[in-house]
């Protein structure tokens, strides 16, 4: 057996083991990522599943433990802003500002990539996300490993992101993963991802950092990809045919994490309704029914029912816990209850839309339409 072939069953058999934020555990996952094999870490969005981002062979075993199709691109972390030059072949000034104001913080951009960056990493496209962590524990582990690494969010592939170490060590509880414990993700939801790679800056994924505030700092419109127009804001009028680059021409969108109709999503089957009309769901569909709202349950109410807080950002950092405990509940099905329209709650709308898609009851065709 090669190296190769040892590492591959090195990542793939076993079961996951939970590493404390000490420096001989630091080392170790360190030393796990230097071999070829995974770590999952904690950042301040949810916890990530981690390779060696210059590693063909390491990229194979991530993609293999999360079943993640080879066609979707994962995001670089990067210890700092002083190491873009390394992964990007173009900084704009744009991207300069942004990483400036923005990180370490939950803000991926996505450039045109380096020379050397490999395909595993883009999905076979020109372009790379890239971003730096706020949170401590993944900071130490990046700088004492001293290049990118590419992780995606600690999760199969679709499913409901992990937001505690005790969700990724249940995640990949058959296979050789080593898990640094670092607590609650603070944000609770994917890092905001902004594509300046091909001029003014599109909006690919709504996350901890707002749309308004990008657009705030960069004294400019920040457009939405279309996947998100059709449903936050009346669609723009589709720019006429022509050559690429042409005036006119559509700039094709580059993929990106997240970006599949269906995602974030529980194995039991979900679906989102309107907030007047949620009781008389619930009622339709009896006790065998699990429950996400931001109210509590009436009186007579006997399921599964968990009440989320009512401001947007703490909503998002329980979401997906809330989620994987209905999840469990042994519930035949899950009601969620929809959010308010508006630019605040984009991010969670995002994640509800993927994770009931095709799935909605009782909403008017532009309930969920925002400015």
């Amino acid at each position: 057996m090669n190296r190769g072939s040892e590492a591959l069953g090195y990542a793939l058999a076993g079961m996951s083991r939970l590493l404390t934020p000490s420096d001989d555990d630091v080392a170790e996952a360190v030393g796990v990522l230097q071999r070829g094999g995974l770590v999952a870490f904690p950042t301040e969005t949810v916890y990530g599943l981690g390779a060696a981002a210059r590693d063909r062979g390491a990229l194979a075993r991530l993609y293999a433990a999360k079943g993640r199709p080879p066609s979707h691109p994962v995001i670089v972390h990067l210890p700092s802003a002083e190491a873009l030059p390394g992964w990007a072949r173009e900084i704009p000034e744009r991207a300069r500002r942004l990483a400036e104001a923005f990180w370490p913080g939950p803000l991926t951009l996505v450039l045109q990539r380096a020379a050397g960056v490999p395909d595993e990493v883009t999905g076979g496209q020109d372009t790379v996300g890239l971003r730096v962590p706020d949170h401590p524990l993944a900071l130490r582990l990046l700088h004492r490993f001293g290049d990118g690494v590419a992780a995606p969010s600690a999760n199969r592939f679709g499913r409901i992101s992990p937001t505690t170490a005790a969700h990724v060590a249940d995640e990949f509880a058959d296979l050789d993963v080593l898990v640094l414990d670092g607590g609650p993700c603070r944000v609770g939801l994917e890092s905001t991802i902004v594509d300046l790679s091909a001029g003014a800056p599109r909006l690919l994924r709504p996350g901890g950092v707002h749309r308004h505030a990008l657009e705030q700092l960069l004294g400019e419109r920040v457009a939405l990809a279309e996947h998100l127009s059709e449903r936050d804001e009346p669609r723009p009028e589709r720019p006429a045919e022509g050559p690429a680059g042409a005036a006119g021409a559509q700039t094709p969108v580059p993929r990106a994490p997240g970006g599949l109709p269906r995602h974030y999503a529980p194995t039991t089957p979900a679906e989102l309704v309107a907030p007047e009309a949620l009781e008389a769901r619930v009622r339709q569909l009896g006790a065998a029914v699990a429950v996400l709202a931001r109210r509590p349950p009436p009186p007579e109410y006997r399921g599964a029912w968990t009440e989320l807080p009512g401001d947007p950002e703490s909503y998002a950092q329980a979401l997906y816990a809330a989620l994987r405990r209905l999840d469990a509940s042994g519930s035949a099905r899950i009601v969620i209850e929809a959010v308010p329209a508006g630019p605040d709650w984009l991010a969670v709308r995002d994640r509800l839309h993927r994770a009931t898609a095709a799935d909605r009851t009782g909403l008017a065709p532009d309930r969920e339409e925002g400015p």
